[in-house]
């Protein structure tokens, strides 16, 4: 057997749903959706069951249209005493396994498994998903891969109680002839962006000329060309959940100006980088702030606390356009920086939830790849 890792990403399907119908065995089976603000019609759906995803409904759609599409749907509110608990219960059982283990939100994680001369690693993977099951009524979809980003995109990839097997040699065929919008860690922006340059396909991302890509991303075009080729060599890292503490990007700007209209451009720029990486992170913050350096290098920052975490780009460019014009003295500016801090997973935020989806793809029907793990 190869000797590469063998790393599984676990993700816990309709996580909240299944927790409330532990708690409520009457509401297994019937149509569920958990909203921020249930009573009201423009309450956002945070999460919701199978069944309600049958009748059309999804994550970020407002419970009025909600319940014209599934008239029979029970919607209810977050319980986050119990998310929390049957979170650690998940990790507790997985770190059974390894201690390898590196959480990413309150329902999803990686795990890097020993290996083991002559184990099953599939048998091996199905007794976990069953221990999971029977042990705390949790259904799951797990991925397994030789690097983390093959194994989110297997896990993606049958939903729900699936386990998908994706090697390196199977990214031609499995990855490549997909949308790029499919591929884990990029949003309908950076999207946009690929297809001005020709690039729809997760293969044509594969295949791109490395310098347009580092002239349009920077570094992170040359990351995103690795990941299309199957490349990762990220480590499962168990203490990587506490390390980000704030998200914020800045720019140097290519000439000193005082022209309104330009400043409030870049500054939407800036907000809407700062929200692709808190959407990566699935992260929310309660912190906005700014920097501004003038033509004669003076640096001043300006921060504000808002009571609602925020994560969209609408509502970070708002906040700290304010904090900008109520602070800006209208000397010549040369660099300006947006950041949101005190950060937390946005799964734990209950307000109306308008831009993320937490659940990427919908179910969709492909085999396990393959049943060795010769990567």
């Amino acid at each position: 057997m190869h000797k590469g890792r063998i790393i599984l990403h676990i993700d816990l399907n309709c996580f909240y749903a299944s927790v409330e119908q532990i708690y409520d065995p009457s509401l297994k089976g019937k149509p569920i959706a958990i909203a921020g603000n249930p009573k009201e019609r423009r309450g956002i759906v945070i999460t919701c069951s199978y069944e309600a995803r049958k009748s059309g409904v999804y994550t970020t759609m407002n419970v009025g249209e909600a319940r014209r599409k599934c008239p029979e749907l029970i919607v209810l509110p977050p319980n986050f005493e119990r998310y929390r608990a049957a979170s650690k219960s998940f990790f507790g059982l997985l770190k059974e396994y390894s201690e390898i283990l590196q959480p990413v939100s309150i329902d999803e994680g990686y795990i890097q498994l020993p290996i083991i001369e002559g184990q099953n690693v599939l048998e091996h993977v199905h007794g976990i998903q069953d221990r999971i099951w029977n042990e705390l009524q949790l259904p799951c979809s797990i991925g397994i891969a030789p690097n983390k980003f093959l194994a989110k995109m297997a896990s993606d990839m049958r939903k729900p109680m699936g386990i998908t097997i994706l090697r390196k040699r199977d990214v031609p065929s499995v990855l490549w002839p997909l949308n790029v919008k499919e591929m884990h860690g990029i949003g309908n922006s950076t999207a946009e962006k690929l297809k001005e340059l020709g690039i729809q396909t997760i293969g044509e991302l594969a295949a791109a000329d490395e310098y347009t890509l580092k002239q349009k991303f920077g570094i992170n075009g040359l990351r995103l060309k690795q990941k299309a080729n199957g490349e990762d060599d990220r480590p499962v890292d168990p203490e990587a959940i506490y390390d980000t503490k704030s998200v914020g990007n800045s720019t140097t700007l290519s000439h000193d100006t005082t022209d309104r209209d330009e400043l409030y451009k870049i500054m939407t720029t800036l907000s809407e980088k700062v929200a692709e990486r808190l959407k990566a992170k699935k992260l929310a913050g309660v912190t906005v702030s700014i920097i501004i350096r003038t033509a004669s290098w003076e640096t001043y920052t300006r921060s504000k606390s808002v009571n609602n975490a925020i994560f969209s780009k609408e509502d970070i460019v708002e906040q700290a356009w304010n904090l900008f014009n109520k602070n800006w003295n209208e000397e010549p500016v040369r660099l300006l920086g947006v950041t949101i801090s005190n950060v937390s997973d946005i799964k734990e935020m209950t307000q109306q939830l308008t831009f993320f989806d937490f659940e990427e793809h919908m179910i969709r029907n492909r085999r396990e790849y393959c049943y060795d793990l010769d990567w």
